[in-house]
């Protein structure tokens, strides 16, 4: 079994851990959205909270890449996939949050089209940290 293939099923495995951690942020403890970045160069606000593909696969794995190349790599992958480079959480408040007696989140929070939800089963979030951490890996940074 390839090293690749035992990172990805850690991953897989862990499918709560990114959500934890960003759930876990300072004010963003009450959180349970995010919204997809599919760019790393949009406006910043001090509002929100950023935490980018290789935020992840160091803060949940302990990945961190030896060369520029990899970091490249995880990003090229994410965007062949069509997948987010990151994910933004409301510092300020909670956005998004599910109204009536039995407090359900949006059923479309877990479409990948704008607001997800860590409740509503989405696993945007941890499909950008498992394709940018398989990418990455692959690239050997030796000379």
């Amino acid at each position: 079994m390839s090293r690749s293939t035992i990172v990805r099923r850690g991953v897989v495995g862990g499918v709560a851990a990114f959500a934890a951690v960003a759930l876990a942020a300072g004010p963003a403890l009450a959180h349970h959205c995010y919204v997809p970045m599919y760019s790393l160069n949009g406006p910043t606000s001090a509002n929100w909270e950023v935490y980018t593909a290789e935020d992840g696969a160091a803060l949940f794995f302990g990945f961190m890449a030896e060369c520029d190349e990899q970091v490249d790599a995880g990003y090229d992958a994410l965007r062949a996939e069509g997948l987010p480079v990151g994910i933004k959480i409301n510092a300020k408040m909670t956005i998004g949050d599910p109204k009536g007696e039995e407090r359900i989140p949006n059923p479309n929070g877990a479409n990948g089209k704008g607001l997800e939800y860590f409740g509503a089963g989405s696993t945007l979030a941890d499909q950008m940290i498992v394709t940018w951490v398989g990418a990455a890996e692959e690239v050997d940074c030796g000379a």
